[in-house]
């Protein structure tokens, strides 16, 4: 008994250590510069790197969750390509933006992007795969050797999971394809359509996969899910350094102050740790965010997604599909239920965050100014504008009267901030309005249809209780086992 509770703890620590150091890698040029670079890096690497990518998806639902599929992948595939990892790197850890065609300006931003130095890359890629045998090792001794086979078919669905988005750039080169070429990606085009497309059968196809599953299993895919957003999210910590993700090619860019970004955040532990005031915040304020921005991507001449399947249009359909996803369906699974009062602290907090960003963003503007590397300071046009919660920058296709305040070196347009703060609240209250709508219909559908008997909540705790921590069919035909 004390050996397990020994090994849990150390499992649950080892797997908070993983993951901050994971972490810090993707601030790293390297971490994703190599997948679509798979040539030049070799296929045993860039395969092995990708799975050690699903690996942090799998371990966290093993080591929290107790899913033996999960801890099946981790004890007898993960190991494999650790190990490969060790010993097939190449140039990784000298992997930079900087070619010999780099102007004074972009050097300027290499030498702050690469701030962390290749001895630390070197140490935390090593420290990371030590962490990743440590953890297989404690999910052997927690669940043994013997396994189920048929738990290695999430294998695949983890690797989609984690798949890095910029791996299908080994099949194209964007500069084959000009700014009018069909395929590229731009407001009001066919492609955007699609995306639209997506974002409703993506959200309405995960309603009703879950909707028939019971609540400990739907609590579990939405934690997965979370899951797989942050790990997606934080892939353009590593791409906006590297390649560049959209319009953006600095760190700056990774600072979670666009409204999206915290979204991603606050969704993500509302499911995980299943609190209301979290995942009304996400509800009320970043599933609109999130709806917003697929309808309208702001002016073509601020953003560059390139073709559709470029990694940043990518990047940027598949992390607003989850936070969408994550933000709307425990309301619409009958997890919560809202009061009118509830809208009150989301208020609040969008006021915190477009102060927070329109301050942040000033600061940063400000600072670039100064930024100097080898005697060159940068010049007006090169400086940074990262248009946190989209306060520095009006993506709309009309101008706003300028009333001005300046912050350090940088002026802000208060009357279009003001403009846009009220512009968010009447979306609040829209989702508010169609939330309520959503509950009459829901009732009104469930009125028609024929009455389901209701187990008494300390019954079905009881039961819950007295089932294998499985809820997936994974500890089906024991005897299959090896």
């Amino acid at each position: 008994m004390k050996l397990k509770k020994f090994t849990d703890a150390g499992l649950k620590a080892a797997t908070a250590a993983l993951l901050a150091v994971a972490l810090l890698l993707t601030f790293t040029v390297s971490d994703y510069y190599i997948f679509n670079r798979a040539d030049e890096f070799g296929f045993f690497f860039v395969l092995s790197q990708w799975i050690k990518k699903a690996g942090l998806l799998v371990i966290p639902m093993a080591a929290f969750f107790d899913k033996k599929s999960c801890s099946a992948i981790a004890r007898y595939v993960l190991p494999v390509f650790i190990i490969i990892s060790c010993f097939t790197f190449g140039s990784f850890f000298d992997a930079t933006a900087v070619t010999p065609d780099s102007t004074p300006a972009e050097l300027v931003y290499a030498h702050i992007n690469e701030f962390i130095p290749k001895r630390a890359n070197v140490a935390l890629f090593y420290i990371s795969n030590f962490l990743y045998l440590l953890i297989c090792a404690l999910l052997f001794v927690r669940d043994g050797w013997r396994t189920n086979l048929s738990g290695f078919i999430r294998l695949p669905f983890a690797m989609l999971a984690c798949i890095p988005l910029n791996i299908f750039e080994n099949f194209f080169d964007i500069e084959n394809f000009s700014s009018g070429h069909f395929l590229r990606f731009k407001n009001f085009t066919v492609w955007h359509l699609l995306a639209v497309i997506i974002l409703v059968c993506f959200t309405v196809g995960a309603y009703y996969f879950l909707k028939n599953k019971t609540r400990r299993s739907q609590d579990e895919y939405l934690a997965a899910a979370a899951i797989v957003l942050l790990i997606q999210y934080h892939s353009k910590d590593s791409v906006v350094m590297g390649d560049g993700y959209n319009v953006y090619h600095t760190v700056f860019a990774c600072i979670p102050l666009f409204i999206c970004n915290i979204g991603v955040y606050v969704a993500s532990i509302s499911v995980i740790l299943k609190k209301k005031v979290l995942y009304a915040i996400s509800f009320f304020v970043h599933a609109a965010g999130a709806l917003t921005v697929f309808f309208y991507f702001g002016k073509n001449e601020m953003s560059n997604y390139g073709i559709f399947c470029s990694y940043s249009i990518l990047y940027f359909t598949l992390t607003h599909c989850l936070l969408f996803a994550l933000s709307v369906l425990p309301t619409a699974l009958g997890h919560y239920k809202f009061k009118p009062k509830d809208v009150i602290i989301p208020l609040i907090y969008y006021f915190a965050v477009i102060i927070i960003a329109s301050v942040a963003s000033a600061l940063v503007t400000s600072a670039s100014m100064g930024f100097t590397y080898n005697g060159y300071t940068l010049q007006d046009g090169e400086w940074l504008m990262p248009n946190y919660a989209f306060t520095q920058i009006n993506p709309l296709p009309f101008s706003v009267p300028v009333w001005g305040l300046t912050i350090w070196k940088c002026e802000l347009n208060m009357l279009y901030i003001l403009g846009l703060y009220a512009a968010y609240v009447a979306i609040f209250y829209a989702m508010n309005g169609g939330y309520y709508a959503f509950l009459a219909i829901r009732k009104k559908a469930l009125s028609r249809s024929p009455a389901i008997p209701v187990v008494p909540l300390k019954l079905a705790e009881s039961e819950a209780a007295a089932t294998d921590a499985e809820t997936d069919e994974d500890t089906q035909k024991q005897e299959e086992t090896v």
